[in-house]
């Protein structure tokens, strides 16, 4: 029974910082986005930019789309992110705007 107990405390450990390192990863992506992506997207699009992931004919489909498509901008841009930081951004990007 201990060792239940044990495994129990263990997982939920590893799942509080689980969704710790989550939140820290949306914290990051949101500064890099706003950092880096949002004049672009304000040009393109309007407004604060958002509308780029809101519109009918938005170009990401899945969360594999989403990060391909942030490492497009990522070359376009020369940002010359590391894979945590896009990463990062897709976390972001995914909750608060697709929820994949």
């Amino acid at each position: 029974m201990r060792s239940i107990t044990a495994a129990l405390a263990g997982l939920a450990l590893t799942l509080g910082a689980a969704g710790t390192t989550l939140a820290d990863d949306i914290r990051k992506g949101e500064e890099l986005h706003n950092a880096n992506c949002i004049s672009c997207h304000a040009d393109m699009v309007g407004g604060d930019g958002s509308g780029l992931y809101t519109r009918d004919s938005r170009m990401v489909g899945s969360y594999g789309e989403l990060v391909a498509q942030i490492r497009n901008c990522d070359a376009n841009l020369g940002t010359n992110w590391f894979d945590d930081e896009i990463e990062a951004v897709a976390a972001f990007l995914n909750d608060a705007y697709y929820d994949f």
